[in-house]
Order: C-alpha cells, then sequence, then structure tokens
C-alpha cells in the first residue's frame, strides 16, 4: 500500500487511480490528516506502507521527519516545479527522493524498490558478523536467480521467460519475495494489496490469489516456492 500526501483533491484522485491501474493500493490524506493519523496509527498498519508519495506542500519537511520516526518505507516528494534550493532542503530533511511531475507511476515503484533495497543492503550489513554480508547476499541471489521480480509493474520472469500474472497475484509474489524467508500472515498480504481501510473485500480472498500464484509458480519451477500454514501466514522459501 502506498500513502498519498497531498491537499488538492485532484493530484490524490489521480495517483490513486494510476496506482489502481498497476494493482497497487493507495491511500490518500490530507497533510493536517496525515500527521494526526501516523501519530494514531496502529504497527501493523504502518507496516503495511510500501511507500510515502509526498505531493507539494509546506509541511513535507516536517511529514517526512515524523515518518522516518516510525516507517523505514520509502519516502518520495513530487515537486511541481524544479528547484534546486527545495531539492537539496527536502533531501536534508529525510526525503529519499525528489521526482518532478509529471511521473509515471511505474518510474515511483521502481525508485522505491530501489531505495528498498539501498536500505536493506545497508542494515543487513550494519547487522552482520564481520565476513558475513557479501556471503549472505550471494546466498541469497543465488537461490531466486530462476526467479526474477521488478516491483515496477512488468510480471515476474523464470529463467528468462516472463509469467503472465493478474496484477493482485504479481503483488503479493513482489511482496513474498522482499520478505523472503520471513513468515507473513494473512492480514498483512491484505493489508499491503487491498490497503489497510479497503471495503467489500474479504480477507480470505488471499488464500485464492495465494493458490493460485503457488501453482502457477511450481508449474514452472517444477516445485512450490511458497511455504503455507495454516492460521500462520506465508513464507517465500524458494
Amino acid at each position: 500500500m502506498y500513502f498519498l500526501v497531498d491537499p488538492r483533491d485532484t493530484v490524490k484522485a489521480g495517483y490513486k487511480a494510476s496506482f489502481e491501474r498497476e494493482g497497487i493500493s493507495s491511500f490518500a490524506l490530507m497533510p493536517d490528516e496525515f500527521l494526526s493519523w501516523l501519530r494514531a496509527a496502529s504497527r501493523s498498519d504502518v507496516e503495511a506502507i510500501q511507500g510515502f508519495l509526498l505531493g507539494d506542500f509546506e509541511e513535507r519537511a516536517k511529514c517526512a521527519g515524523v515518518i522516518r520516526k516510525q516507517s523505514r518505507a520509502p519516502i518520495i516528494a513530487l515537486a511541481d516545479l524544479r528547484s534546486l534550493e527545495q531539492t537539496v532542503e527536502l533531501l536534508e530533511a529525510g526525503i529519499d527522493d525528489v521526482l518532478p511531475k509529471p511521473v509515471h507511476v511505474r518510474e515511483i515503484l521502481a525508485r522505491s524498490e530501489a531505495i528498498w533495497r539501498r536500505v536493506n543492503a545497508a542494515q543487513g550489513a550494519s547487522q552482520a558478523p564481520a565476513g558475513e554480508a557479501e556471503a549472505g547476499t550471494g546466498g541469497e541471489a543465488g537461490a531466486v536467480e530462476r526467479l526474477k521480480v521488478f516491483h515496477d509493474g512488468r510480471d515476474p520472469e523464470i529463467d528468462g521467460v516472463p509469467l503472465s500474472l493478474p496484477r493482485r497475484e504479481r503483488h503479493i509474489l513482489e511482496y513474498l519475495v522482499r520478505n523472503r524467508g520471513r513468515r507473513l500472515t494473512k492480514t498483512q498480504v491484505f493489508n499491503v494489496v487491498y490497503g489497510v481501510y479497503s471495503n467489500g473485500v474479504e480477507e480470505s480472498v488471499i488464500e485464492g490469489h495465494v493458490s493460485k500464484l503457488r501453482k502457477k509458480l511450481a508449474e514452472r519451477l517444477g516445485h512450490d516456492p511458497i511455504e503455507a500454514k495454516r492460521y500462520m501466514g506465508y513464507t517465500y522459501v524458494g
């Protein structure tokens, strides 16, 4: 789920529609409403956010500071006009990237994923014992070599051949692969794919999506790379 913050309804509606076309859930609020929501949000709600998209408003730097206290998700600012001074100010405030409008939502997704990779790589290196960071990264890369996901709207590839997936299944796969080895509950997957405040959709829909996804992956890979345990959730094991 991506969180959109902008005082203009037209901007919020436009990006929500663009995310929806890519099968990505999103939620939008006014800047003052957003800060109140973030301070009161539960841990599970915040963890469902894969990226923050901040439109053009005065309190963006303040928003970035509050976000960073609650989440490590990428923070991307949209700029109505190109300004070196503004870009430098926003980056110094903790925003990860500044994109001039117009920008396609697939570029936003790709840049967000690049930020995730840098943050996770840096965190893994800092937490690993001396001399083990490179070995850990190499082992993971070897394990997922046949399957490649892109996180930018493209279908995944297995052995270099695209695997056509419905948008929801593709997004679930991307989320599981990003959290390789981590047990994710059905609620966590639902919140990321459908959004924390989705209406008219039951969590049980995730079971159907994952079941179809596992079958397609097993047919192409020769084994099921997703471990499912009743009442516990799903783990991408490669």
